[in-house]
């Protein structure tokens, strides 16, 4: 038996070390190093990374995550980081980033480049507008990495759409509050349609991946902002049930979280429901190499209710999610 391959996700919600909404950065620091230190990670997918610049036209840096793993194996990792729309550097808020113990050989962002958005004319909008792109908030970001003797896995880090209705011009009356049930309901309908979109794209990736190499080994893996049993888990799975075509069957991608015992199987608190949103989906050859899989939820709060109880708090409410392999 080799040494073991270690993969996680782990939303780390606004990493900032900016002031912001009375949150103490060294307490984030204080509780968020010891969660890093335990997934003992080779391959690290992580969502909600801040970028932030000294001057308005500088450099965008991670200064935040340089702070947070400092002192730490992760800090010598090779690094893949989202870009903004443009390209040209990270984001303000909500950065992808890919840390990996193993060489990178090649990367990638993918943001429309295999879909193009929907085309949608709003009905519910004041002034109602002419038809308008939907465009996905965050892009895919896509790495692949070196297991020797030629051989690479491919790793996907993904951000879904949280459904959470979008804007519409002249339907909310306040921070939050929507002028109309209808006006809701299609902002709800339109994240629901970013979602799915990310959904798509992210399997038609996997379908590259796979019309290149029939047995790559591959990892989606991130936020997903659903269940297994939801469109956009289904959409980037392709399980043969839904194609109704066995030669399909090497393509499809298995949750992992299957594996862990159904009351520790969740990663997210939502007013007492216990949810598993984030995941990390593993092709049939990497499927091979698999030993096990932890969800790190003993010390999780409700995302709605600790925030109100608990001003300023230094947790993120997604528990980390680490899956283990004997090395390929």
């Amino acid at each position: 038996m080799g040494r073991a391959l270690r993969i996680a996700t782990f939303n780390l919600e606004n990493l900032d070390d900016r002031p912001q909404g009375g949150i103490d950065f060294a307490d984030r620091v204080a509780i968020l190093r010891p969660q890093l230190l335990r997934l003992r990670a080779d391959v690290l997918c992580l969502q909600e990374v801040n970028g932030r610049a000294d001057t308005n036209h500088g450099p965008r840096r991670l200064s935040a995550l340089d702070s947070l793993i400092a002192g730490t194996g992760y800090e010598d990792f090779h690094r893949v980081v989202s870009l903004n729309r443009k390209g040209e550097r990270p984001s303000d808020r909500h950065n992808l980033v890919i840390l990996s113990r193993l060489p990178v050989l090649s990367h990638r962002q993918v943001w429309h480049d295999l879909v193009e958005p929907p085309s949608y004319r709003p009905v519910t909008a004041s002034p109602r507008p002419d038809a308008m792109a939907v465009e996905w908030d965050r892009p895919l970001l896509h790495a692949v990495l070196d297991l020797g003797e030629s051989r690479r896995l491919h790793v996907v880090n993904v951000h879904l759409r949280a459904p959470r209705a979008a804007f519409l011009a002249g339907q909310k009356a306040g921070h939050g509050v929507w002028a109309s049930v209808g006006g809701w309901a299609e902002g709800f309908f339109l994240a629901t349609v970013k979602r799915a979109g990310q959904a798509l794209e992210a399997r038609l990736v996997v379908d590259r991946i796979f019309d290149e190499d029939p047995g790559a080994m591959v990892m989606v893996c991130g936020d997903f902002n659903a269940d297994d049993r939801e469109t956009p888990v289904r959409t980037i799975r392709g399980d043969e049930e839904d194609t109704a075509n066995g030669h399909l069957a090497a393509r499809v991608l298995v949750p992992l979280d299957r594996t862990i015992p159904e009351p520790q199987r969740y990663s997210v608190i939502h007013h007492g429901r216990r949810l598993m949103l984030d995941h990390l989906l593993a092709s049939r050859p990497l499927l091979g190499w698999y030993r096990g899989s932890e969800v790190h939820n003993e010390a999780l709060g409700d995302e709605l209710v600790s925030p109100v109880l608990v001003r300023g708090s230094p947790e993120t409410y997604h528990a980390p999610v680490v899956a283990e392999f004997e090395s390929p």
